[in-house]
């Protein structure tokens, strides 16, 4: 959820005396700590809330406090008679005096959680602070009945551009113009389509097509939203390959249908949902995964000053300006690091480019400037390099993910000409008028923290299915072939208010 407007003003537009502030102490009474995972009813795979370190003064600081004292967190059973497993690492230092604070829940508690914010030894802000329970974990089935208090409890957009222009095209959707057409144009021994069905909150599936593996990802976030609120009674296709597959105009006879993808294009009508990358990332964050929309927060690499000038860019060969790039690299080193780390399309260019070793994608930040281009489709890196803080350099594109609609070049990143033609160009004005360039990426910085917070993937995911629901034209079936998605077995205990008494209290 987004902290109050007040608190949110304060924290884009700290005072000019801020960066001062940075060499004075702390005050643990004055810091300011907020955010979702403060509250019980938000259920996410991992819970996180923000500190923002502010000094005697009440000034807030611009950058990590001087010192080795730093903040620590206590997540703990609010009854002693409970055991729960709670895994909560050190907050992560985004080097911009705020701190990012997660954990993840494997049990869930009855009584409620207690958590202690701490730097030193006095408590932060208002801490401890009490969750009330039931704090249910990820994998505990309790949807929420009433899917207006979820979302209300999430801090949940009331609109959300891509949805609206997405469905602008669909006022109504014909479910039997869709069972009628899909399977045959995109369900053939090539296709990558899985026709899913969700009744009374259960989701069941078919596969359409040779290519559905991915099928892991789609099932894994429905099944998790489903754990969370009651889901409404929908049947649709979703479209598992890397591009975005209807192509009819609106005014078309027939008229489009609504395939639901990962990624979109000008010309398509696909409706977009986040991509499977930035979903599974925040379903597994501190399990399954290294590189996620939180963990990314606190490894941004060295400040904007100690970074190396230059323009970098790691990848496979999935499209040509790829190879253009590290042709540009070879003859222009001194404006740009990049490199091919594995060729699958265009094998042949390995000996005249060369194969550039693996790095971990945390290392990326060492440089100032991120070139971001497209892969087979959009390059689903874009959000994680928009969360770090350097400058983002993004290849003009027709392709797009869920939340490109409420970012601006020149303000969030750097546009660069689909051909590459002006990137050296861009690199030297990024050198020259360093000071903009550092405000365009703490702007896409900040932009991207508010749209990539892993509880508005939730929210966007719900946003859309419901829109979608409430276009339907006939009710939803099970079909022939359709199997259910089970819930994944889980031995913690959860048992779950809302379908029966809680155990005595312990």
């Amino acid at each position: 959820m987004r902290p109050p407007l007040a608190l949110l003003l304060l924290l884009r537009l700290a005072p000019p005396v801020a960066a001062a502030a940075a060499e004075a102490p702390v005050s643990a009474r004055r810091s300011l700590v907020w955010g979702p995972g403060l509250r019980a009813a938000v259920v996410l795979p991992v819970r996180y809330f923000y500190l923002q370190a502010v000094s005697a003064q009440g000034q807030n600081l611009t950058r990590s406090p001087p010192g080795q004292t730093v903040f620590k967190v206590v997540v703990k059973p609010l009854s002693s008679k409970e055991v729960a497993r709670i895994h909560v690492p050190a907050p992560l230092d985004r080097n911009d005096g705020t701190f990012l604070v997660r954990y993840r829940m494997y049990d869930t508690v009855n009584k409620g959680l207690k958590i202690d914010v701490l730097y030193g030894d006095e408590h932060v802000a208002q801490s401890p602070y009490i969750l009330k329970g039931p704090v249910y974990h990820e994998y505990c089935e309790c949807p929420e009945e009433d899917p207006q208090a979820w979302q209300e409890a999430l801090s949940c957009p009331t609109w959300e551009p891509q949805i609206e222009e997405d469905f602008a095209s669909f006022p109504t959707i014909n479910l039997q113009q869709m069972l009628s057409e899909v399977p045959k144009r995109f369900g053939d021994e090539r296709g990558a389509i899985v026709h899913y069905t969700i009744l009374n909150n259960h989701i069941y599936r078919r596969s359409l097509g040779k290519y559905t593996d991915f099928k892991m990802f789609s099932d894994e976030i429905l099944l998790s939203l489903a754990r969370k609120v009651r889901l409404p009674d929908l049947e649709f296709y979703i479209n598992l390959g890397d591009w975005p597959l209807e192509h009819r105009k609106i005014n078309e006879t027939p008229s489009p249908v609504p395939v639901i993808s990962w990624c979109g294009s000008l010309d398509s009508r696909d409706v977009i949902l986040p991509t499977y990358d930035v979903t599974h990332s925040t379903l597994e964050a501190m399990r399954g995964v290294t590189n996620d929309l939180l963990s990314i927060q606190g490894n941004t690499g060295p400040s904007w000053i100690n970074k190396t000038e230059k323009a970098f860019f790691r990848g496979r060969d999935s499209r040509e300006e790829r190879l253009q790039l590290v042709q540009l690299s070879q003859e222009n080193p001194q404006l740009l690091d990049a490199g091919i780390t594995g060729y699958f399309f265009f094998q042949e260019k390995e000996k005249e480019l060369g194969k550039a070793k693996l790095m971990g994608f945390f290392d990326f930040f060492k440089y100032k400037y991120q070139v971001n281009v497209d892969g087979t489709v959009a390059a689903y890196r874009f959000p994680y390099l928009m969360l770090g803080d350097s400058l983002v350099l993004k290849q003009d594109s027709p392709y797009y993910e869920h939340f490109y609609t409420t970012l601006r070049p020149w303000k969030h990143y750097v546009p660069v000409n689909r051909n590459l033609s002006d990137l050296l160009e861009k690199v030297k004005w990024a050198k020259e008028n360093d000071e903009e360039a550092k405000k365009i990426a703490k702007e896409g910085q900040l932009a991207a923290r508010d749209l990539l917070q892993p509880h508005r993937l939730y929210c966007y995911y719900y946003r859309a299915l419901q829109q979608y629901a409430e276009r339907q034209s006939s009710k939803p079936e099970l079909r022939d072939g359709m199997e259910r998605v089970p819930q994944p077995d889980d031995t913690s205990t959860c048992q779950c208010h809302r379908k029966g008494p809680l155990k005595e209290e312990l």
